[in-house]
């Protein structure tokens, strides 16, 4: 009788895990969805309507640019008591204020425009980091399920990335951008409503016991497992983030179409959901901090073999493979970062990290745009040596934290 009652119960905490990590993955895909394709809607609203690039570019950086002040604001969510209220209103603000610039746009001065973008774009990491943060109390305490559950959330991200534009660009041919744009901006405003239907977790802590924005960056610094973290997504968002830019360039290296080198964006980006659905049906297992180096390792070796690829049938498949190793690599950091922050911060270490890995992808994007035109594979090999260079450092720092314990103990 008492295996049976004890059964009984976890098969219905099973189930109330599997239902929670369902409506988790749609509020999470909803709300990225919006996130992934406002940058595009954007620009193409702009262009379609006669504007320059320059102001196209302009409006689209107000949207990205915003998101290193994300943290500033994220504080909201370990001292609310509850989270579910503060993703709800997040959701709401990104979809009101892109809303109003969509409509706006053309019909009052373009500052106007720019300032309702910088607003949606600064809750903008409310919707990635401050989602995932609320992941770890819903897959439920077994390292499995919040491994497999961290394939899915993986899986957002890649879906919402690629449906995102997808999702713009069939709009706005087959409507307006304008209409494109009002679309992304109701994604998210139902993810808001079907926030409210997550499962309710108890604040960690009492307001007064929750870091500030810069006491978090600072704790993010001296913990050791979170400071290699940091590191290590950041060097490896930035190294990733060149590939778009070399693939649209990779016309004259394997002389082929532009659309034919375009190719090799939509392989990184399938190696990217296969890379998610790897991660759910064969969660990593080990400890998170060892195998964010590990990984960040195989990323790098996949930019190596980009950089070596001899023919465009090699490139395709190592830029599938490079899409794997990063959704791989993505949650692990997911993992680490589940595992290893205290609960009192937690949804302000995922968004820091979060915001850091945006801004630095930024950065990867704008900077092999730069130095382009010393060679096509030339912001590759920056790459190779950037993530590589950042696990050197991840091993020679845990090797240092270890042989400090080994004294201090």
């Amino acid at each position: 009788m008492f295996w049976t009652e004890r059964a009984a119960r976890r098969t219905r905490a099973d189930r109330g895990t599997r239902g929670g990590l369902t409506r988790y993955v749609v509020v999470a895909t909803l709300a990225r969805l919006c996130d992934g394709g406002a940058v595009v809607a954007v620009i193409l609203l702009v262009t379609t309507t006669g504007g320059s690039s320059a102001v196209a570019g302009l409006l689209g950086a107000c949207v990205t640019a915003p998101h290193v002040l994300g943290p500033f604001i994220a504080r909201t969510l370990d001292t609310a008591r509850d989270s579910r209220t503060v993703l709800s209103i997040a959701c709401a603000a990104h979809s009101l204020t892109l809303a109003g610039a969509v409509l706006t746009y053309g019909h009052v001065p373009t500052a106007v425009t720019a300032a309702l973008l910088v607003c949606s774009g600064l809750v903008g990491p409310i919707l990635t980091g401050g989602v995932s943060a609320q992941l770890p109390a819903i897959a439920g305490p077994a390292v499995a399920q919040q491994r497999r559950a961290q394939g899915w959330d993986v899986a957002t991200y890649g879906l919402a990335g690629t449906l995102g534009p997808s999702l713009v660009a069939a709009l706005t041919a087959a409507t307006s951008a304008r209409t494109a744009g009002l679309v992304l901006a109701s994604s998210a405003l139902l993810a808001g409503a079907c926030a409210r239907l997550l499962p309710h977790s108890p604040p960690p802590a009492a307001g007064d016991a929750v870091p500030r924005p810069w006491q978090t960056l600072a704790l993010i610094g001296r913990s050791p497992r979170l400071r290699r973290t940091l590191i290590l997504t950041v060097c490896v968002a930035l190294s990733v983030a060149v590939l778009p830019v070399v693939a649209v360039a990779s016309t004259s290296l394997y002389a082929v179409s532009a659309g034919t080198a375009g190719g090799l964006v939509a392989a990184y980006g399938l190696g990217t959901l296969a890379g998610a659905l790897g991660v759910m049906a064969w969660p990593p297992t080990g400890e998170a901090d060892r195998l964010t180096s590990r990984l960040a390792l195989v990323v790098s070796a996949g930019l190596a073999g980009i950089l070596l690829a001899p023919s465009l049938g090699v490139a395709l498949v190592t830029y599938a493979l490079t899409g794997v190793a990063n959704a791989f690599f993505f949650a692990a950091t997911l993992a680490a970062r589940g595992e290893y922050s205290p609960p009192e911060a937690r949804g302000q270490v995922f968004v820091w990290v979060g915001a850091l890995m945006i801004t630095a992808g930024s950065a990867g994007t704008a900077l092999a745009g730069v130095v382009l035109g010393a060679g096509v594979l030339v912001p590759v090999l920056a790459a190779v040596v950037l993530s590589a260079g950042a696990v050197v450092w991840s091993l020679v720092d845990r090797r240092a934290t270890d042989q400090q314990n080994v004294v201090e103990s």
